[in-house]
């Protein structure tokens, strides 16, 4: 959906077929957005919606460590409630170099959102209730064979077809695009639940509530989410390897270990069981000519750091503008390359992140102390030890800067490097950077702006304020020639440090393109790089912490 919505704010004529029926319940599955998908939503119109959705205004959106729900607290990771995520400044999820804090709401309320902008905002033609049989592809356009709900075929023709139908994808199957990975990385009961006296007993125990509640216990250990912040409650029950199947386990036995409810009598509903394996699983190519994969259809991992939809929309906005620059007739076919260059590394990188942590996190359920209950000095020692293990480890994938801004193209052909690498991250760590390849650093403009709002819908050439506007009129009007849009952005304030050159180049999708003091340099071969017309390949590659 955000894919059909950025193409047709950009004149690209859409049609989304969807398998669902309108309004069809949503699976309980991403529980955070992040800063760059909120950034891919402001640019839509549409994050006040988004930001405004989910828990309560003021419900924390912390993450506690507890040995359960309504047992000794461990840890707590302070995180702001959607009230103060603007202006909080403490605290390790806070201070991000982003008009658009990250945001804790489940999917089930950000697909509903979606789909209303979709068709009542963008127009886009949906067709709910169909799903793709077959597809074949000629070199000018693709014909995909849709069915609806009664079994009627029809087919449609397009120039191009991007598959966003997940992890059984049919899509994948008919490029011949196959998984490998690893099929299996931990096993998690998953279970929705319903209950309106579990928050006023947690409040009943002078507790604070949280968006996530990590349970570590020798019994059982798992994760308490907040849906609504009132009575629909998610609870992972993380499996152990010699537990096989998901119903290895007694459901409400586990779900009453972690909660912790004892001799407590504390009603509750189980609305649906929503069980999953983690896998870390990733296509062998994400393209064939005329059709792209796009999100669960090319990749799936652990949703550690919570950026399995959220890596999905990177691939959106990266793909989008793609296939405008070529629909719209200023860059070749060969623009198109740069989806697969850019995104499967990326995925890679990410994918390998979040399975490391995974690992980690598995080991630690697996030591947790069984004194961690005790009413005692000795259980006061375990519980001060757990919880400091618990911060330290999972402040990583929760407050995860790193991931949002750190990650890197630095083997695309459609950016021109130079000499300087890209600066290394981890999951929470980065440094901001203008090397080609890299986010653009944000910072506010003199007049209150977002520099992110301020960006062309094609690409940007940002200038220091004492550039020469003869270079940068001759540099608009090589542009204009080959038909590349381009915005030209001076910058009038103090800059910080990182932005050592006269000039920037900055794709829509805020990666830079170049960067430089002379604009007439090679003006040709430069415009043939952006615009994806074969030239000499560049390469170049940085350090990336704990990838492995």
């Amino acid at each position: 959906m955000t894919l059909a919505m950025d193409l047709t704010r950009r004149g690209v004529r859409t049609r989304v077929i969807e398998k669902r029926a309108r309004g069809a319940d949503v699976s309980l599955k991403c529980n955070h957005i992040s800063a760059r998908t909120m950034e891919a939503f402001r640019s839509l119109g549409i994050v006040s919606d988004v930001r405004n959705a989910g828990l309560p205004a003021t419900y924390p959106h912390d993450v506690v460590f507890k040995t359960s729900f309504l047992g000794y607290e461990l840890s707590r990771i302070p995180i702001p409630s959607r009230n103060d995520r603007y202006t909080a400044l403490d605290g390790p999820d806070c201070g991000w170099p982003t008009p658009e804090p990250p945001h804790r709401m489940n999917q089930s309320f950000l697909e509903p959102i979606l789909a209303s902008h979709l068709t009542d905002t963008f127009n886009v033609p949906t067709d709910y209730e169909c799903e793709l049989q077959s597809l074949s592809q000629t070199s000018t356009e693709v014909t995909a064979v849709v069915s609806d709900r009664q079994g009627n075929k029809q087919s449609i023709a397009c120039q191009f077809m991007i598959g966003c139908d997940g992890p059984r994808s049919i899509t994948r199957s008919a490029i011949g695009a196959e998984f490998r990975g690893d099929a299996v990385i931990l096993r998690v009961q998953s279970t929705h639940i319903r209950s309106r006296d579990l928050l006023p007993a947690l409040l009943k125990n002078g507790q604070t509530p949280a968006w996530g509640s990590m349970v570590l216990n020798p019994q059982r250990s798992g994760t308490v989410y907040a849906i609504d912040g009132k009575e629909n409650w998610l609870v992972f029950n993380y499996l152990r390897d010699s537990e096989d199947g998901f119903e290895s386990v007694d459901r409400r036995w586990a779900i009453s270990q972690i909660l912790g409810t004892g001799g407590q009598h504390i009603p509750y509903e189980i609305v649906s069981k929503q069980d999953w394996t983690g896998r870390r699983l990733i296509a062998t190519h994400f393209r064939d000519r005329r059709v792209f994969l796009c999100g669960d259809a090319a990749h799936i991992w652990v949703p550690y750091a919570c950026y399995g939809m959220n890596a999905g929309i990177a691939d959106a906005m990266d793909l989008s503008w793609l296939l405008w620059a070529n629909v719209s007739g200023w860059a070749p076919d060969s623009i198109l390359d740069a989806y697969q260059a850019e995104r499967l590394q990326v995925t890679e990188q990410v994918s390998l992140f979040a399975m490391s942590h995974c690992h980690e996190t598995s080991k630690h359920r697996r030591v947790v102390s069984a004194d961690i209950e005790r009413d005692d000095d000795k259980g006061k020692r375990a519980r001060v030890a757990a919880g400091r293990a618990a911060y330290d480890l999972n402040v990583e994938q929760y407050c995860c800067s790193g991931l949002n801004f750190g990650y890197f193209y630095d083997s695309s052909p459609i950016i021109s490097y130079d000499e300087e690498r890209a600066p290394g991250y981890s999951m929470r760590k980065f440094t901001s950077s203008t090397v080609p390849g890299a986010r653009l650093p944000h910072l506010w403009l003199q007049d209150g702006r977002s520099l992110y709002d301020a960006l062309g819908l094609g690409y940007t050439l940002l200038c220091k304020s004492n550039t020469s506007s003869d270079a940068i009129e001759s540099f608009r009007l090589a542009c204009a020639t080959v038909g590349m849009p381009v915005h030209i952005l001076r910058l009038e304030q103090q800059l910080p440090p990182e932005f050592k050159h006269d000039f920037i180049i900055v794709r829509p999708d805020q990666h830079i393109a170049w960067r430089g003091n002379d604009l007439s340099a090679d003006t040709n071969r430069l415009l043939s790089i952006l615009r994806g017309v074969k030239v000499p390949a560049q390469s170049k590659f940085a350090e990336i912490e704990g990838s492995a």
